[in-house]
């Protein structure tokens, strides 16, 4: 696995996943989408409201990286479309950040 270098939209600390977000709610369906920037752009289906979407967001993603949803911290951005997780000890990377 590479290390990210400043213009990645995400970064290793130990074995935990930083990962900067953009997100898009009540979308058509759930997505990991392409990087934008600095952040990874990820759809879900779910609406924008009291951060069900990022909610929604990690519960959608936590299969992906092979973690329990207790392994994903919403760093910050519960109620916002800018976010960051942090994953801890990810057992396998969906294929845009290989």
């Amino acid at each position: 696995m590479r290390n990210a270098t400043g213009d990645s939209f995400f970064a290793w600390d130990g074995d935990v996943l930083v990962v900067n977000i953009l997100g898009k709610p009540a979308a058509s369906k759930d997505a990991i989408g392409k990087p934008k920037g600095t952040q990874l752009k990820i759809s879900v289906t779910a609406a924008p409201k009291n951060g069900r979407a990022t909610d929604h967001m990690v519960r959608f993603l936590a299969p992906l990286f092979g973690v329990a949803v207790a392994d994903i911290e919403v760093v910050f951005g519960q109620e916002n479309v800018n976010k960051q997780l942090r994953i801890t000890a990810p057992k396998k990377l969906p294929p845009v950040f290989l």
